[in-house]
């Protein structure tokens, strides 16, 4: 068996009940498929039997190239690079569906680059991607309570997220020292429009810096204390950032934006 490599985040998923439920959570048949970090090709052998139209995946360690073209010969095309540095946006002529167990160590980061890539012609129909299931939780949290954060409001601004399952670790080899979570990402039809989405991340940034502190303090460092925005928005400043909705922020980088123009 090869030996998973701690510095590449990677455990195997085995369990042959998740590998399905992972398969009947969308449609693959027909369907072009993008699966991120294969492995040992336990997930891209269950897609394939649900007969996608194509199937891409994404691997970076050169062994586990050679396992995968060994055992799938001419099924699949594989990628032999660091997902980081791709850019799928010009990979692809058609939307893909895209499935992956995401390296615990850098999932946040892979999420994180596709939601500031995404132009509003989505690259993508839908993801189904698997957390460590405290990134999870953060990612699903809701306003006014405490996992809420940057990585709420990042993820749900133009994406529909939704929880499928929690996975125990003997789901894995070799097992890590945590549960992980099943989600599902699809595109929302309607989402305020930010032309810079690091317009979001830095109000996300400025105003989480201190979490437990009043909205005062960012508020003015963001907008100089201007009370237009504070009545247009209905926004307390005693309140703290937890508090405040997904759409206030952004309409808050909205806002943000349209002053620096």
């Amino acid at each position: 068996m090869i030996k998973a490599k701690k510095s590449l985040g990677q455990n195997f998923l085995i369990d042959k009940n998740i590998l399905e439920k992972i398969t009947n959570t969308t449609d693959i048949q027909d369907k072009i498929i993008l699966e991120i970090g294969p492995g040992t090709g336990n997930l891209t052998s269950n897609i394939l039997k649900k007969k996608p139209k194509k199937m891409y995946v994404i691997e970076k360690d050169n062994k586990l190239v050679i396992e995968l073209e060994n055992k799938f010969t001419n099924q699949i095309s594989i990628i032999n690079d660091d997902v980081l540095k791709i850019d799928e946006t010009n990979l692809f002529n058609n939307k893909v569906k895209v499935f992956g167990n995401l390296p615990y160590n850098i999932s946040t980061e892979i999420l994180n680059k596709w939601i500031i890539n995404l132009k509003d012609n989505f690259w993508f129909e839908c993801l189904v991607l698997m957390f460590q299931k405290e990134v999870a939780d953060r990612i699903i949290a809701k306003f006014n309570t405490s996992k809420y954060g940057r990585l709420s409001i990042l993820c749900n601004w133009k994406l529909n997220v939704k929880k499928i399952c929690d996975i125990n670790p003997n789901s894995f080899y070799p097992k890590p020292k945590v549960d992980s979570s099943l989600l599902f990402f699809y595109p929302k039809k309607n989402f305020i429009k930010i032309n810079n989405p690091y317009n979001l991340e830095k109000v996300t940034r400025v105003f989480f810096n201190q979490r437990r502190k009043m909205l005062k303090k960012p508020f003015n460092q963001l907008f100089n204390g201007d009370k237009r925005i504070l009545d247009k928005l209905k926004i307390d400043l005693n309140l703290r950032p937890q508090n405040l909705s997904l759409d206030t922020y952004y309409r808050l980088a909205y806002e943000y934006e349209n002053l620096r123009c």
